[in-house]
């Protein structure tokens, strides 16, 4: 009899935190051979008396062990590793469906079964020649003590389970519970920028805004490489202002795509019509050197269709914004459905689904593309630890003009994927902007209007004068320098400088 669950030190560059046995999906995909990632923390039966997650791995003691069946391991992964979708549909195509059928007619009344059977059903477009259940206790599909799942269900009677899944069969990532998140959504970040701005002035609001529009904006064409003129950025930031206002459609992200891009003589709009990659060319060669693989160009129509209809439903559904804004987002960047613009509106993604689903009520725009910028190399491992490990499972070869062209079925690898790194890092990004940026953009404005005031007082500047002289100050710590005295400010006596000075550092608090 052939062994399903091996005993390990190590599995494909992980080293085990002791001596265990690989049980549940990490044992079927070695098993299967499937070609696919691994899920972020495997799961083993370690020889210690307790059980503990690291990183990589949930460790459980001998009592967890499963039967060492495909149907044991599976009952295994669903109870303490919860739904893999794309691991599902990978054995489902690789083992023969009278296996399903087999152990389904063996345990029908049994939760987990009925939870295979769906998960066949649903995934595979196909019906199995099992005749509907009766009179049993409805079970949810996913476990919302291990995922988060939608609070809108829909009762299949033919399984007896209620589906849970936020998403459609065509684009559904699923993310893990973690303390991190938990923490996060506890913390009630739309209820945290609600009392924040509440005593605010309305002017004041706006013009945080308004610039908070323009920073996201030039931030956005910053990650990108590009700087933008002042005009491009200013047209940029208006439509990000706009987010929200209309439904998310392909006509609308061809129109989104046309305001990033302007100039489009060197660039084919629209979605693509070729193969894609993000990398480098040898310079010698001019090989693709990849560092992500987009989506076939043929699976990409299919694909935006199914991510669209999945953020209606969890819109509609009212699942957690920032996790909708995660899944859809960075589900779009990595389907890289344009050949340009696709970093830019992956991030308008993101303000869209925050503003559509009301993470605050007051309009403030949240600058996620600045709060990015700031932890731009955390951004990049959170994109590769997507798209590297999906690298091994892409057959590719060079195309005449040095682009990849595909020769696997990958669709499912874009519908599927676990956004649990992504939503962590999105919600790090949104705590980062209601705790600091929006604070102190507001605070900044509240102590400009103050020294305004105190100099229009004093000395009836204009407002012109008053910005150019509060710029000096601020590049200066609060001290005016010798040319602007000399210069803009020439008819400034030495004691009016050392007011004006004082005054500055009184308001802004700066200590000499």
């Amino acid at each position: 009899m052939e062994i399903i669950s091996p005993k390990i030190l190590a599995y494909q560059g992980r080293m085990a935190p002791e001596e265990s046995i690989l049980v549940g999906y990490g044992a079927l995909i070695e098993f299967y051979k499937l070609q696919m990632p691994l899920p972020i923390a495997l799961a083993i039966i370690g020889s210690k008396s307790r059980n503990y997650t690291t990183s990589e791995w949930k460790v459980f003691t001998i009592s967890y062990k499963p039967e060492d069946t495909l149907y044991g391991n599976l009952v295994f992964a669903l109870k303490y590793e919860g739904i893999n979708l794309l691991f599902f549909k990978k054995l489902f195509e690789k083992i023969k469906v009278e296996t399903i059928e087999d152990f389904i007619k063996a345990e029908p009344y049994s939760q987990y079964s009925r939870r295979i059977w769906f998960l066949y059903e649903w995934l595979m477009q196909k019906q199995l020649n099992i005749p509907d259940v009766k009179g049993a206790k409805y079970f949810p599909l996913v476990d919302g003590k291990l995922q988060y799942a939608s609070s809108k269900v829909i009762n299949s009677s033919r399984h007896g389970i209620k589906n849970n899944l936020p998403g459609t069969v065509d684009f559904c990532p699923l993310i893990h519970k973690t303390p991190k998140l938990e923490e996060y959504i506890e913390e009630n970040l739309s209820k945290k920028t609600s009392d924040l701005i509440s005593g605010v002035h309305k002017d004041i609001l706006l013009r945080t805004s308004a610039f908070l529009l323009l920073k996201d904006s030039k931030a956005s064409f910053t990650i990108e490489g590009e700087t933008p003129v002042h005009n491009r950025a200013v047209r940029w930031g208006k439509a990000i202002g706009q987010a929200g206002s209309k439904p998310l459609s392909k006509d609308e992200l061809l129109r989104l795509q046309q305001i990033v891009i302007e100039n489009s003589r060197f660039v084919k709009m629209g979605y693509r019509t070729e193969g894609g990659f993000v990398g480098e060319h040898d310079r010698v060669s001019g090989e693709p050197i990849p560092e992500h693989i987009s989506a076939r160009w043929q699976d990409v129509e299919k694909l935006m269709a199914g991510l669209m209809g999945a953020a209606n439903k969890m819109e509609k559904d009212e699942f957690y914004p920032v996790l909708t804004a995660a899944k859809i987002a960075f589900g779009f960047v990595f389907i890289h459905p344009f050949v340009d613009g696709n970093g830019r509106l992956h991030r308008y993604l993101i303000h869209h689904l925050l503003s559509v689903m009301k993470l605050t009520q007051q309009g403030i725009i949240f600058p996620v593309s600045a709060a990015i910028l700031e932890r731009i190399d955390d951004y990049r491992k959170v994109l590769e630890s997507y798209s590297h490990p999906l690298l091994n499972f892409i057959e590719w070869k060079k195309t005449d003009k040095n682009n990849v062209e595909v020769a696997n079925d990958i669709i499912d690898f874009y519908r599927y994927f676990d956004a649990t790194t992504q939503a962590e890092f999105l919600y790090e990004c949104v705590k980062y902007t209601v705790e600091k940026v929006i604070p102190e953009e507001v605070e900044y404005l509240q102590n400009f209007d103050k020294m305004k005031n105190r100099l229009n007082e004093k000395y009836q500047m204009p407002d012109k004068l008053i910005a150019l002289l509060i710029r000096f100050l601020e590049q200066n710590k609060g001290t005016l320098s010798n040319r602007a005295k000399e210069k803009e400010f020439e008819i400034l006596t030495e004691k009016e400088v050392r007011e004006i000075e004082d005054i500055y550092k009184e308001i802004f608090v700066i200590n000499d």
